[in-house]
């Protein structure tokens, strides 16, 4: 996955012209104004993932916008995305997002509530459960990572054995520029990629 953000619109129109087929936003305004950067036939070509902490009074245009809402890290917040989906005829994608540190700052369900949060998805209508995605507190040494990446996929195991017909369930959503590699040596499915494509961030 291209993380876009504070990327400009003329970028991810080049990123998606290069083949990029999957792209992570962070903001929902932001991503709107990427998605009007693009081509129709681009804009369905590729797969818009939200993956920032979702907003109550936002979630209507990011389930308009994006394909998937990765950051879904409550019952709450899976009840109003399941109910604006109704309301819009959709069936949208998610990804529950953990906080794998228990840092205050981030987003994300405590990892010993994510089963019980992926069991009200699964009984949720118009959603469909894909996976998981988690941050583990950064450090400078990919290695400092792997525990926290390990333990997310001891998580990921544990729902695919108690939904093992929800074949959509596939994401295994971790590792970024710094630490990816470790990530992928953990299992990962899905690594988000900002900084090593697009260098470093400008500021917001």
């Amino acid at each position: 996955m291209a993380v876009v953000k504070t990327r400009t619109p003329a970028e991810v129109a080049a990123a998606a012209g290069e083949g990029l087929s999957t792209l992570g936003e962070n903001r929902v305004q932001e991503g709107l104004a990427h998605i009007k950067s693009v081509s129709p036939e681009v804009r369905r070509a590729i797969r818009l993932h939200f993956i920032g902490r979702l907003q109550a009074n936002k979630a209507r245009k990011a389930m308009l916008a994006f394909d998937s809402i990765d950051s879904v890290d409550s019952e709450s917040l899976a009840s109003r995305l399941s109910r604006i989906a109704a309301e819009e005829g959709l069936q949208r994608d998610v990804m529950i997002e953990v906080n794998l540190g228990l840092e205050t700052q981030k987003g994300g369900v405590r990892p010993g509530e994510t089963v019980s949060l992926a069991r009200v998805i699964a009984d949720l209508p118009n959603l469909t459960l894909t996976g998981l995605m988690g941050i583990p507190p950064y450090s400078e040494d990919p290695e400092d990572s792997r525990a926290y990446f390990r333990r997310l996929a001891g998580i990921f195991r544990d729902i695919r054995r108690e939904f093992p017909d929800n074949r959509a369930f596939r994401f295994l959503s971790m590792g970024m520029s710094n630490d990816y590699k470790v990530a992928i040596e953990e299992g990962a499915t899905m690594i988000r990629i900002g900084t090593a494509l697009f260098g470093a961030r400008r500021s917001p």
